[in-house]
């Protein structure tokens, strides 16, 4: 007998905050491609891998793949191995990531939790080493189902998975948190990547 899934007000404003913020996100996304906020000088960037202040080893080299790739994909600028040859240095901070239970079922056992990752950005000049641009704050939320009645089998998150509705129904709780986990991780560093890139981009 399935129990039943109780969602909890801290969940309802993440959820809520998550959606606002993909929603802030996606529009600032769809604009950056034309990087009309960077110098239109400027060809080149050298990405310096961010400080870390978690409590997670490695999180800072991760989050650099995501960045670069990121900046590859509009193809505006180039990226360059040392900062002598940059025309632009994006530096920052991984602030923090957290998580947190976001729904429990009906004794009280955390089926769902909302992971979220933030950092700061800031963007100079490789040359007179002014600064461009700088956010703080950027943010990127997720949840992660840790159980097969949590996971929600159309969601775009879901569907961009390698599991079927099927297949995801007959994992042991412990692989579904482990999958969802992982997949979790890699949509909440996309999507921050996506926002510094689009702040950094248009300037905003």
């Amino acid at each position: 007998m399935k129990r039943p899934i109780r969602l909890s007000a801290r969940r309802f404003e993440a959820g809520l905050a998550g959606l606002l913020a993909l929603l802030m996100g996606g529009c600032g996304y769809h604009f950056a491609a034309s990087g009309s906020g960077l110098p239109q000088q400027a060809k080149t960037i050298y990405v310096q891998t961010f400080e870390n202040h978690t409590r997670f080893t490695g999180i800072d080299d991760e989050f650099m793949r995501y960045v670069k790739d990121e900046i590859a994909d509009h193809k505006r600028l180039d990226l360059v191995d040392s900062p002598d040859n940059a025309d632009l240095v994006l530096s920052g901070e991984i602030l923090f990531k957290t998580s947190i239970p976001g729904a429990t079922n009906a004794v009280s056992e955390p089926i769902m939790y909302t992971d979220t990752l933030s950092a700061n950005a800031t963007l100079t000049d490789g040359h007179s080493h002014a600064v461009i641009w700088s956010s703080r704050g950027l943010t990127a939320t997720v949840d992660q189902p840790t159980v097969a009645s949590a996971v929600i089998t159309t969601s775009p998150y879901f569907l961009q998975q390698n599991f079927r509705s099927q297949d995801i129904a007959q994992l042991p709780d412990i692989q579904v948190a482990q999958t969802q986990s992982s997949a979790g991780q890699t949509q909440m560093m996309q999507e921050l990547a996506q926002t510094l890139y689009a702040g950094m981009a248009e300037g905003f």
